[in-house]
Protein backbone atom coordinates (compact mmCIF):
# COMPACT_ATOMS: atom_id res chain seq x y z
CA UNK A 1 0.00 0.00 0.00
CA UNK A 2 1.04 3.63 -0.48
CA UNK A 3 1.99 5.87 2.44
CA UNK A 4 -1.11 7.99 1.86
CA UNK A 5 -3.38 4.94 2.13
CA UNK A 6 -1.64 3.77 5.29
CA UNK A 7 -1.89 7.21 6.91
CA UNK A 8 -5.58 7.35 5.98
CA UNK A 9 -6.05 3.90 7.53
CA UNK A 10 -4.45 5.12 10.76
CA UNK A 11 -6.69 8.18 10.75
CA UNK A 12 -9.81 6.07 10.24
CA UNK A 13 -8.86 3.53 12.90
CA UNK A 14 -8.27 6.22 15.50
CA UNK A 15 -11.48 8.04 14.58
CA UNK A 16 -13.45 4.80 14.91
CA UNK A 17 -11.80 3.84 18.20
CA UNK A 18 -12.34 7.24 19.83
CA UNK A 19 -15.91 7.56 18.55
CA UNK A 20 -16.72 4.20 20.11
CA UNK A 21 -15.28 5.34 23.42
CA UNK A 22 -17.24 8.60 23.51
CA UNK A 23 -20.45 6.90 22.41
CA UNK A 24 -20.44 5.07 25.74
CA UNK A 25 -22.74 6.31 28.46
CA UNK A 26 -20.04 8.26 30.28
CA UNK A 27 -21.15 9.69 33.61
CA UNK A 28 -19.85 13.23 33.25
CA UNK A 29 -20.83 16.77 32.32
CA UNK A 30 -21.99 16.91 28.69
CA UNK A 31 -20.10 20.11 27.91
CA UNK A 32 -16.71 18.81 28.99
CA UNK A 33 -17.44 15.53 27.21
CA UNK A 34 -18.20 17.47 24.02
CA UNK A 35 -15.07 19.62 24.41
CA UNK A 36 -12.91 16.54 24.95
CA UNK A 37 -14.31 14.71 21.94
CA UNK A 38 -13.99 17.89 19.85
CA UNK A 39 -10.30 18.04 20.74
CA UNK A 40 -9.49 14.43 19.87
CA UNK A 41 -11.74 14.45 16.79
CA UNK A 42 -10.43 17.67 15.27
CA UNK A 43 -8.66 16.13 12.28
CA UNK A 44 -4.89 16.07 12.01
CA UNK A 45 -2.34 13.86 10.30
CA UNK A 46 -2.38 11.25 13.11
CA UNK A 47 1.35 10.84 12.58
CA UNK A 48 1.95 9.29 16.00
CA UNK A 49 -0.76 6.63 15.60
CA UNK A 50 0.61 5.91 12.13
CA UNK A 51 4.05 5.30 13.66
CA UNK A 52 2.49 2.94 16.21
CA UNK A 53 0.76 0.94 13.48
CA UNK A 54 3.67 0.95 11.01
CA UNK A 55 6.16 -0.20 13.64
CA UNK A 56 3.88 -2.73 15.33
CA UNK A 57 2.60 -4.31 12.13
CA UNK A 58 6.15 -4.50 10.79
CA UNK A 59 7.13 -6.51 13.89
CA UNK A 60 4.04 -8.74 14.03
CA UNK A 61 2.00 -7.05 16.78
CA UNK A 62 -1.73 -7.66 17.29
CA UNK A 63 -3.99 -5.01 15.72
CA UNK A 64 -6.29 -4.66 18.72
CA UNK A 65 -3.28 -3.93 20.93
CA UNK A 66 -1.99 -1.33 18.49
CA UNK A 67 -5.38 0.41 18.42
CA UNK A 68 -5.18 0.99 22.16
CA UNK A 69 -1.66 2.42 22.30
CA UNK A 70 -2.23 4.46 19.11
CA UNK A 71 -5.31 6.03 20.69
CA UNK A 72 -3.44 6.63 23.94
CA UNK A 73 -0.58 8.54 22.36
CA UNK A 74 -3.00 10.56 20.23
CA UNK A 75 -4.83 11.52 23.42
CA UNK A 76 -1.57 12.86 24.85
CA UNK A 77 -0.75 14.71 21.64
CA UNK A 78 -4.24 16.21 21.40
CA UNK A 79 -4.20 17.31 25.02
CA UNK A 80 -0.90 19.10 24.43
CA UNK A 81 -2.36 20.98 21.46
CA UNK A 82 -5.42 22.09 23.43
CA UNK A 83 -3.20 23.52 26.16
CA UNK A 84 -0.65 24.97 23.70
CA UNK A 85 -3.43 26.95 22.01
CA UNK A 86 -4.57 28.63 25.27
CA UNK A 87 -4.04 32.39 25.71
CA UNK A 88 -1.39 31.76 28.39
CA UNK A 89 0.63 29.66 25.93
CA UNK A 90 0.59 30.25 22.14
CA UNK A 91 -2.81 32.01 22.10
CA UNK A 92 -4.01 30.51 18.80
CA UNK A 93 -7.56 30.80 17.48
CA UNK A 94 -7.22 28.15 14.76
CA UNK A 95 -6.15 24.53 14.91
CA UNK A 96 -6.38 22.32 11.82
CA UNK A 97 -8.57 24.92 10.16
CA UNK A 98 -11.13 24.91 12.97
CA UNK A 99 -11.63 27.08 16.07
CA UNK A 100 -9.36 25.97 18.88
CA UNK A 101 -11.04 24.34 21.87
CA UNK A 102 -11.03 27.46 24.05
CA UNK A 103 -12.60 29.46 21.20
CA UNK A 104 -15.24 26.81 20.42
CA UNK A 105 -16.08 26.35 24.12
CA UNK A 106 -14.17 28.44 26.68
CA UNK A 107 -10.84 28.43 28.52
CA UNK A 108 -12.07 26.43 31.49
CA UNK A 109 -13.54 23.70 29.30
CA UNK A 110 -10.35 23.60 27.21
CA UNK A 111 -8.20 23.09 30.31
CA UNK A 112 -10.51 20.34 31.54
CA UNK A 113 -10.65 18.68 28.12
CA UNK A 114 -6.86 18.57 28.01
CA UNK A 115 -6.73 17.12 31.51
CA UNK A 116 -9.31 14.50 30.55
CA UNK A 117 -7.39 13.43 27.45
CA UNK A 118 -4.18 13.04 29.43
CA UNK A 119 -5.89 10.81 31.99
CA UNK A 120 -7.67 8.84 29.27
CA UNK A 121 -4.37 7.87 27.67
CA UNK A 122 -3.28 5.95 30.75
CA UNK A 123 -6.77 4.58 31.40
CA UNK A 124 -6.72 2.99 27.93
CA UNK A 125 -3.34 1.29 28.31
CA UNK A 126 -3.78 0.18 31.91
CA UNK A 127 -7.23 -1.37 31.40
CA UNK A 128 -6.53 -3.29 28.17
CA UNK A 129 -5.61 -7.00 28.08
CA UNK A 130 -2.58 -7.14 25.80
CA UNK A 131 -1.31 -10.21 23.97
CA UNK A 132 2.16 -9.44 25.39
CA UNK A 133 3.20 -9.68 29.04
CA UNK A 134 2.13 -7.39 31.86
CA UNK A 135 5.74 -6.26 32.24
CA UNK A 136 5.55 -5.00 28.63
CA UNK A 137 2.30 -3.23 29.52
CA UNK A 138 4.05 -1.49 32.42
CA UNK A 139 6.87 -0.54 30.03
CA UNK A 140 4.29 1.08 27.74
CA UNK A 141 2.90 3.17 30.60
CA UNK A 142 6.41 4.13 31.69
CA UNK A 143 7.43 5.11 28.17
CA UNK A 144 4.35 7.26 27.58
CA UNK A 145 4.46 8.98 30.97
CA UNK A 146 8.15 9.85 30.53
CA UNK A 147 7.66 11.10 26.96
CA UNK A 148 4.74 13.27 28.05
CA UNK A 149 6.28 14.72 31.20
CA UNK A 150 9.20 16.73 32.54
CA UNK A 151 11.76 14.63 30.65
CA UNK A 152 9.75 14.87 27.45
CA UNK A 153 7.01 17.04 26.00
CA UNK A 154 6.29 19.20 29.07
CA UNK A 155 9.98 19.82 29.64
CA UNK A 156 10.42 20.78 25.99
CA UNK A 157 7.45 23.13 26.12
CA UNK A 158 8.89 24.82 29.21
CA UNK A 159 12.25 25.28 27.49
CA UNK A 160 10.42 26.67 24.45
CA UNK A 161 8.62 29.24 26.59
CA UNK A 162 11.87 30.18 28.32
CA UNK A 163 13.53 30.62 24.93
CA UNK A 164 10.86 33.01 23.59
CA UNK A 165 12.29 36.49 22.93
CA UNK A 166 15.78 35.04 23.57
CA UNK A 167 18.71 34.35 21.29
CA UNK A 168 19.45 30.65 21.73
CA UNK A 169 21.97 28.34 20.10
CA UNK A 170 21.25 25.60 17.58
CA UNK A 171 22.10 23.05 20.27
CA UNK A 172 19.57 24.58 22.66
CA UNK A 173 16.92 24.66 19.93
CA UNK A 174 17.51 20.99 19.12
CA UNK A 175 17.20 20.09 22.81
CA UNK A 176 13.84 21.89 22.95
CA UNK A 177 12.49 19.94 20.01
CA UNK A 178 13.98 16.60 21.02
CA UNK A 179 11.77 16.91 24.08
CA UNK A 180 8.79 18.90 22.81
CA UNK A 181 8.22 17.04 19.52
CA UNK A 182 10.69 14.20 19.28
CA UNK A 183 9.90 12.47 22.57
CA UNK A 184 6.33 11.57 21.59
CA UNK A 185 7.34 10.51 18.08
CA UNK A 186 9.99 8.18 19.50
CA UNK A 187 7.46 6.95 22.06
CA UNK A 188 4.98 6.10 19.30
CA UNK A 189 7.61 3.89 17.68
CA UNK A 190 8.48 2.32 21.03
CA UNK A 191 4.83 1.62 21.88
CA UNK A 192 4.29 -0.14 18.56
CA UNK A 193 7.44 -2.19 19.12
CA UNK A 194 6.48 -3.11 22.71
CA UNK A 195 3.27 -4.67 21.37
CA UNK A 196 5.30 -7.08 19.22
CA UNK A 197 5.65 -10.69 20.46
CA UNK A 198 9.39 -10.70 19.81
CA UNK A 199 11.54 -7.60 20.11
CA UNK A 200 15.31 -7.34 19.65
CA UNK A 201 17.07 -4.64 21.65
CA UNK A 202 19.24 -3.83 18.61
CA UNK A 203 16.14 -3.17 16.49
CA UNK A 204 14.64 -1.00 19.20
CA UNK A 205 17.84 1.06 19.43
CA UNK A 206 17.93 1.64 15.66
CA UNK A 207 14.25 2.59 15.67
CA UNK A 208 14.92 4.99 18.55
CA UNK A 209 17.64 6.75 16.53
CA UNK A 210 15.33 6.82 13.51
CA UNK A 211 12.71 8.49 15.71
CA UNK A 212 15.20 11.09 16.92
CA UNK A 213 16.03 12.07 13.36
CA UNK A 214 12.46 12.30 12.07
CA UNK A 215 11.43 14.18 15.23
CA UNK A 216 13.91 16.95 14.52
CA UNK A 217 13.16 16.85 10.79
CA UNK A 218 9.46 17.30 11.53
CA UNK A 219 10.13 20.44 13.55
CA UNK A 220 12.56 21.87 11.00
CA UNK A 221 9.90 21.42 8.31
CA UNK A 222 7.27 23.02 10.57
CA UNK A 223 9.55 26.06 10.96
CA UNK A 224 10.03 26.23 7.19
CA UNK A 225 6.27 26.01 6.60
CA UNK A 226 5.71 28.84 9.08
CA UNK A 227 7.58 31.00 6.55
CA UNK A 228 6.58 29.46 3.22
CA UNK A 229 3.25 27.82 4.03
CA UNK A 230 -0.29 28.97 3.38
CA UNK A 231 -2.70 29.58 6.27
CA UNK A 232 -5.53 27.77 4.45
CA UNK A 233 -3.37 24.68 3.92
CA UNK A 234 -1.63 24.82 7.30
CA UNK A 235 -4.91 25.15 9.17
CA UNK A 236 -3.33 27.74 11.47
CA UNK A 237 -1.99 31.28 10.98
CA UNK A 238 1.12 31.37 8.80
CA UNK A 239 3.94 33.33 10.44
CA UNK A 240 2.77 32.65 14.01
CA UNK A 241 6.28 31.67 15.14
CA UNK A 242 7.68 34.98 13.92
CA UNK A 243 4.88 37.01 15.52
CA UNK A 244 5.43 35.15 18.82
CA UNK A 245 9.20 35.75 18.67
CA UNK A 246 9.95 32.02 18.70
CA UNK A 247 13.42 30.69 17.99
CA UNK A 248 13.35 28.65 14.76
CA UNK A 249 15.73 26.76 12.51
CA UNK A 250 15.41 29.27 9.64
CA UNK A 251 16.17 32.10 12.08
CA UNK A 252 19.42 30.40 13.13
CA UNK A 253 20.45 28.60 9.93
CA UNK A 254 18.70 30.68 7.29
CA UNK A 255 15.96 29.22 5.11
CA UNK A 256 18.39 27.42 2.79
CA UNK A 257 20.33 26.02 5.73
CA UNK A 258 17.13 24.82 7.40
CA UNK A 259 16.08 22.98 4.25
CA UNK A 260 19.48 21.28 4.07
CA UNK A 261 19.20 20.36 7.76
CA UNK A 262 15.85 18.68 7.09
CA UNK A 263 17.31 16.68 4.21
CA UNK A 264 20.34 15.59 6.27
CA UNK A 265 18.09 14.39 9.09
CA UNK A 266 15.98 12.42 6.62
CA UNK A 267 19.06 10.65 5.28
CA UNK A 268 20.16 9.84 8.84
CA UNK A 269 16.75 8.37 9.63
CA UNK A 270 16.72 6.13 6.56
CA UNK A 271 20.27 4.98 7.30
CA UNK A 272 19.17 3.77 10.76
CA UNK A 273 16.37 1.71 9.21
CA UNK A 274 18.92 -0.36 7.30
CA UNK A 275 19.94 -1.88 10.65
CA UNK A 276 16.43 -3.14 11.48
CA UNK A 277 15.66 -6.78 10.71
CA UNK A 278 12.22 -6.14 9.17
CA UNK A 279 10.55 -4.52 6.16
CA UNK A 280 11.01 -0.81 6.95
CA UNK A 281 9.81 0.56 3.60
CA UNK A 282 6.81 2.36 5.08
CA UNK A 283 8.93 4.06 7.75
CA UNK A 284 11.41 5.17 5.06
CA UNK A 285 8.54 6.65 3.03
CA UNK A 286 7.36 8.52 6.12
CA UNK A 287 10.80 10.04 6.68
CA UNK A 288 10.71 11.47 3.15
CA UNK A 289 7.10 12.65 3.54
CA UNK A 290 7.95 14.64 6.66
CA UNK A 291 10.20 17.02 4.74
CA UNK A 292 8.03 17.13 1.61
CA UNK A 293 4.68 17.91 3.27
CA UNK A 294 2.95 21.28 2.92
CA UNK A 295 1.10 21.21 6.26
Amino acid sequence: MTLKVEINNAQNRIAHFMTQYFEQDLITDETVKAATFYSINNGGKRLRPFLVYATGEMLGAKNSDLDVVAAAIECIHSYSLVHDDLPAMDDDDLRRGKPTCHIQFDEAQAILAGDALQSLAFELISSHHFAVSESRQISMIRALSKAAGLQGMVGGQALDIAGTNQDISLEDLEQIHRLKTGALLICAIELGALCAPELKSSDLESLHLYGQSIGLAFQVQDDILDIEGDTQILGKPQGSDISNNKSTYPAILGLKGAKQKAQDLTEQAIEQLSNVNANTDMLAKLAKYIVERDH
